[in-house]
């Protein structure tokens, strides 16, 4: 009995090391959705005592190069049709750990950007992005909206039934309703709610005009840089991130928008806590490039409606799936002078594999000696500026360190494709989870 006691207890702190081992720590990290293009090979290095087992119903052709008893055994799994695989690593083969599904999606080809251009987004309704006393007849300050309810960051949908969109069209009908001595109905976005308010109009004893107090905005505009475009069918991705308003600092709700080519005037430089900026001038505000058809997490998209005045060296070049980037050597193309897209080199630190969409899958670091002496690293403006490895894209640069502008943050192009519509948006998987440690399990890369 005092034997078989030691044996369990002996298994159960063999188990427990083994769960808080890096090889399962690793395992456990993998994301349960995967997605690699036709042409990958995906590589899985298990270690003992993990076992891996694949469903793949004729999708991959599985190649081992070892073979008996191992310690860590390289398994590659070769796709030689679309469709879906499931992974599924087990402990001892008896014990699911991890389920990972692999999907197989077709080569898609893409222009990689570096274009700047010039952004213009005009937002649905107008922004309130702050309050305006009003001072009245009898020498006192009113702030009618705000007395209401209304707040800094709401959008103003409607106005009497009547849709706005522009800070004109509201203060015409504010005062020609105030001058009938009626207040006015409100229609309000705040978050993903609407609400109604109702606001008496108050006459300025400086402008003669009935007002609510309010300061409102109906567009935004920057400069950016292009992240690549479909030659197939004209969409384009850009930005890498979402345009948020300058005062509010929500994101603004799309209804339309467009780009142009700019040119980069001037450059100041990033310092430690203090980002630097391209400076950059719109080129021919007349002359469309695209619309703007979504404002997202991961950039704007639309359709681009004319040629492009820069054209990229590159021609159309593969994308990489998330789990083929790897650490290291990188390069991105933007513009620092002028409309010429120029290479630069970078550093890939750190791959966060992601389960859902989100930001800040990559850190980089500007390695380029040109660029660091131009820019002092990443600046505003060069958000969007697709980043290269191994002859694919990969990503975009999306945000600078403040406290070092040499490093920063970019997306994986896996979700910018989906946001565009050039492949479909994941799926919700749920991974089969035996343990609850907070830490991995083995180690997968796509070669």
């Amino acid at each position: 009995m005092n034997r078989r006691s030691a044996l369990g207890l002996l298994i159960a702190v063999l188990v427990v090391a083994f769960c808080l081992s890096p090889q399962f720590r690793a395992i456990y990290q993998l994301p349960p959705h995967m997605r690699i293009i036709e042409g990958e090979t995906a590589i899985f290095t298990v270690n003992f005592p993990m076992i891996l087992t694949v469903n793949h119903d004729q999708t991959f052709r599985i190649q081992s190069p070892l073979t008996g008893f191992s310690f860590s055994q390289p398994v590659s799994l070769e796709p030689v049709k679309l469709g879906r695989a499931t992974v599924e690593f087990k402990l001892l083969g008896l014990i699911p750990v991890r389920t990972v599904q692999v999907d197989v999606l077709p080569p898609i080809k893409l222009v990689p950007g570096g274009h700047s251009i010039g952004v213009v987004l005009h937002s649905q309704g107008v922004i309130v992005v702050g309050n305006s006393p009003v001072l009245t007849d009898t020498g006192q300050n009113a702030t009618p909206a705000k007395d209401a309810g209304m707040a800094v960051g709401d959008v103003i949908l409607s106005i009497n039934g009547t849709p706005v969109h522009s800070d004109a069209q509201v203060a015409e009908i504010i005062d020609s309703t105030g001058r009938e001595h009626q207040p006015v109905d409100l229609l309000v976005k705040r978050g993903d709610s609407r609400i109604n308010l109702s606001v008496t109009p108050v006459l300025c004893s400086e402008t003669k005009r009935y007002r609510v107090g309010l300061f409102v905005r109906d567009s935004a505009a920057g400069v950016g840089t292009l992240t690549f475009y479909d030659p197939q069918t004209n969409t384009y991705g850009a930005l890498g991130h979402v345009i948020t308003d300058s005062d509010t600092n929500q994101p603004i709700d799309c209804e339309q928008g467009k780009i142009v080519m700019a040119t980069v005037s001037g450059i100041q430089q990033g310092k430690r806590g203090q980002p630097g900026e391209k400076i950059g001038l719109f080129i021919e505000e007349d002359q469309i490039l695209g619309n703007i058809q979504k404002n997202t997490q991961f950039g704007i998209y639309g359709q681009l409606t004319a040629p492009l005045a820069a054209k990229s060296k590159e021609e159309a070049l593969p994308v990489a799936s998330m789990s083929q980037v790897q650490t290291g050597p990188a390069e991105i193309l933007t513009v620092v002078d002028g409309q010429q897209i120029e290479h630069f080199r970078i550093e890939i630190q750190k791959v966060n594999l992601q389960e859902t969409p989100e930001g800040k899958g990559l850190v980089i670091k500007v390695t380029d000696p040109r660029l660091l002496e131009k820019t002092g690293g990443i600046v505003q403006g060069m958000s969007g500026s697709p980043i290269l490895q191994n002859g694919r894209i990969v990503g975009a640069v999306t945000h600078v360190f403040v406290h070092d502008p040499t490093r920063g943050y970019g997306c994986f192009v896996d979700w910018m494709l989906m946001e565009s519509g050039l492949i479909p948006k994941k799926e919700k998987h749920a991974a089969r989870r035996l343990f609850t440690f907070s830490g991995p399990i083995f180690l997968c890369k796509i070669s």
